[in-house]
């Protein structure tokens, strides 16, 4: 019986620097770790440093403040470019598991057809309020009272392909939020199709709303074959921490979300404290959704020492045979004055007992994560990607 365990853990958010399209999506400047670090005088993470992630880039100025490139690593490390168009976290997920898209998914900068909408109020039996383009923070600042006064669902949407609707947990119960949100994905295919319907529930008073961790993304399904469906054939385990099970549609993968970082590492530490075999999938949120969208920079400095203190737990309950894998899946620069997601590469870090600490130099796409998983457990070849498997793991790759 097979004892191998893999996870990829990805880092939502954290952008390792400009992808050579970065300019042609508005995006001009942004290097979310780059600039992050910058921002707060050098960043001082011994253990993800001793990993090699001041090592991931190269060339001219591949150098992180604060992180020495004058170390010998413990893992294998590199970046990898976005192959598919787009820079949300949908396009990013199922490209690390090998779909790729042929076009990004559709945008709405200046909102959605006021007669998509009047047919979305109709089905749902409540009006609506926004239609535009938002922090999500901001607009029920600016719509809540509103909202709670009229019953009406709060509609936004953002540089990426999402249809947001907001509502309080008091003057909306969560059940019906949930159901609107169904009534809109089951509108927003064809042509009208976007990548995400979200829900976005909140509470507090006028001046004090605050969003709750009841947060349930509708996703659309994969368009192709990924990791997770050649796992299921092949009879490997899979567990999902986070928002994965969001993103791709609850197929092939059950997921726990998590509201914190925190909470994605303890249940991180809880599978591989009990999981004999298998294939763990994990988004850690908030260094994209606390703290990027929200230009925190003091949070998402704190949250990279937190990732750092960590590691040590991880490292310990490694076994020989497993492979994990930390990326990302777009950027989300916290010093930028935008608020959205950037398109960047992404970090490659590859750790295990017996993983060789080879430089993986720039990966063509983000399927070569997926690509490597699964030649680990003898799936079937993905559509996109190239397996690194044999270029890191000592012995047979198999």
């Amino acid at each position: 019986m097979s004892t191998r365990r893999a996870a990829i853990i990805v880092l939502d958010g954290l952008g390792i620097g400009p992808a050579p399209d970065t300019a042609q999506y508005g995006d001009a400047g942004s290097d979310t770790l780059g600039n992050a670090a910058r921002a707060v005088g050098g960043l001082k993470l011994p253990n993800l440093e001793k990993l090699g992630l001041g090592l991931c880039r190269t060339g001219p100025g591949a150098a992180i403040a604060g992180l020495s490139r004058d170390v010998s690593p413990s893992a294998a490390h590199g970046v990898a470019q976005p192959a598919s168009p787009g820079k949300d976290s949908t396009t990013g997920h199922w490209e690390i598991c090998g779909v790729l898209l042929d076009k990004p998914f559709r945008t709405y900068p200046h909102g959605f057809p006021p007669a998509l909408l009047e047919e979305f109020a109709r089905r749902t039996g409540r009006g609506w309020l926004g239609n535009t383009v938002s922090s999500g923070t901001e607009i029920i600042e600016k719509l809540g009272r509103r909202h709670q006064r009229t019953g009406h669902w709060i509609v936004y949407t953002s540089a990426d392909s999402v249809f947001q609707i907001a509502a309080h947990e008091g003057t909306v119960p969560l059940d019906e939020l949930y159901g609107a949100c169904a009534v809109a994905r089951e509108m927003l295919m064809g042509q009208h199709a976007v990548s995400r319907v979200i829900a976005r529930p909140f509470e507090g008073e006028p001046g004090d709303y605050r969003r709750t961790a009841h947060r349930k993304d509708f996703s659309i399904a994969p368009v192709g074959r990924t990791l997770l469906d050649g796992l299921a054939e092949r009879g490997v385990p899979r567990i999902g921490i986070g928002k994965v099970d969001d993103l791709f549609a609850g197929r092939n993968i059950e997921s726990e979300h998590t509201p914190t970082n925190a909470d994605a590492y303890r249940l991180i530490e809880q599978a591989w404290d009990t999981l004999d075999t298998g294939f763990v999938f994990v988004n850690v949120i908030e260094f994209d959704q606390t703290w990027g969208h929200r230009n925190d920079v003091p949070g998402f400095h704190q949250g990279l020492v937190e990732l750092d203190q960590w590691i040590p737990r991880l490292l310990s309950r490694l076994r020989r045979d497993d492979l994990v894998m930390f990326t990302a899946d777009h950027g989300n620069d916290p010093t930028t004055p935008s608020t959205d997601h950037s398109r960047e590469m992404v970090p490659v870090l590859v750790l295990g007992p017996s993983v060789k600490p080879v430089a993986l130099g720039t990966r063509r796409t983000f399927a070569d994560l997926g690509q490597t998983v699964a030649e680990f457990f003898g799936v079937e070849r993905l559509a996109a990607g190239t397996s690194f498997l044999g270029d890191v793991w000592w012995g047979s790759a198999r």
